[in-house]
């Protein structure tokens, strides 16, 4: 059985309602033609629970547009989505072609600060979100009582004489669940290890960021990432209007891990109302393995224009390869080694 729009209703009473699931559901295809959006693919998931989002499949099938039941969650940069042929070469550049998004991925070789090693030059946050998609494939169909709809295809972070890894991504959700998986599968295919840095930049705004939000964490420690952040320490899980001038604040939260070694993070606005009155309070969650994310960041951004909040799961800091490195804390993946990763992400 499935619970439609407050119906108990099973899969063959459902298909006696709708000519074609895509009616309720579905996963649709399309490339985006103006500007510097032009040739870049897009598949749209949509779902009877109100979920509707885009995957990017030109910048690392990052996922841009977000909506849970009309309400519009994602920050979007005022770059918007840019073609990766784009990037600059500048450390900064890939702030120049970001185009934020409910999620970015970063990694998989550097995260973070533009770094420098053995003289080579490591931008912000790494080359993922500027890789196309191979393989790129997408559906929907019914598993037993389940109806589930996927797009994946996988990404390759590959240099001449460096590095040789694949991330392979699928992203699914279901007919009637305000929720949906992400699973990363990392492989090194090369012959010496490599460095493998790896963050999931989760980035959420108005009308969700108010100054009614919350981050809600279970037990933790935090700690700041510098001076700026140190200053607003006691406030990181508080939000304001948006600031003049205002400069962004990185905390690293250690979070306590339940009995099944899972953790769940939600940013949540109570005070939102659906302007039909139905929908009381708005929420976004994240539940995802501590062994899988052992560093949980949160990038706290309340400038005019740059308002957002960035919740970002991850296997590093975010202050480059060589801080990472020095710390004794950075991923090498061994030849042939693959490491996994799943996060679920909900709506309330």
């Amino acid at each position: 059985m499935n619970d439609i729009f407050s119906q108990e209703i099973t899969p063959a009473e459902l298909l006696r309602r709708v000519g074609d699931m895509r009616q309720l559901a579905g996963a649709q295809a399309s490339e985006l033609c103006d500007g510097n959006q032009r040739g870049c693919r897009n598949v749209r998931l949509y779902n009877a629970a109100g979920l509707d989002f885009d995957v990017l499949a030109e910048r690392g099938l990052g996922i841009g547009r977000l909506a849970y039941r009309g309400v519009p969650l994602a920050w979007i940069s005022p770059v918007g989505v840019a073609h990766p042929a784009y990037l600059e070469t500048q450390p900064l550049a890939w702030l120049r072609n970001w185009p934020g998004g409910f999620l970015t991925p970063c990694g998989l070789t550097q995260v973070g600060s533009p770094d420098m090693e053995d003289g080579n030059p490591l931008g912000i946050h790494g080359r993922v979100a500027n890789l196309p998609a191979q393989n790129l494939s997408w559906g929907a169909s019914w598993q037993n009582e389940a109806y589930t709809i996927w797009v994946e295809g996988t990404l390759h972070e590959t240099a001449v004489f460096g590095e040789n890894l694949t991330l392979t991504r699928r992203i699914w959700t279901c007919l009637n669940e305000p929720r949906f998986w992400i699973e990363d599968r990392v492989e090194n295919h090369g012959f010496i290890p490599a460095p493998h840095m790896f963050l999931q930049h989760v980035n959420l705004g108005f009308p969700l960021v108010s100054p009614a939000t919350r981050l809600e964490l279970p037990k933790h420690s935090s700690i700041p990432r510098d001076e700026p952040a140190r200053l607003g320490l006691e406030d990181c899980c508080r939000f304001d209007n948006p600031i003049h001038g205002y400069q962004e604040q990185v905390f690293y939260h250690e979070l306590q891990p339940d009995s099944q070694g899972q953790v769940e993070v939600r940013l949540v606005n109570p005070a939102f109302n659906h302007q039909s009155g139905v929908q009381a309070g708005l929420g976004v969650s994240l539940r995802f393995a501590k062994a899988e994310y052992p560093v949980f960041v949160e990038w706290k951004m309340m400038g005019e224009g740059l308002y957002v909040v960035g919740l970002e799961p991850a296997n590093c800091h975010v202050e480059g390869r060589t801080k990472e490195r020095q710390r004794g804390t950075l991923v090498m993946l061994e030849p042939g080694e693959v490491r996994t990763y799943r996060l679920e992400v909900g709506f309330q």
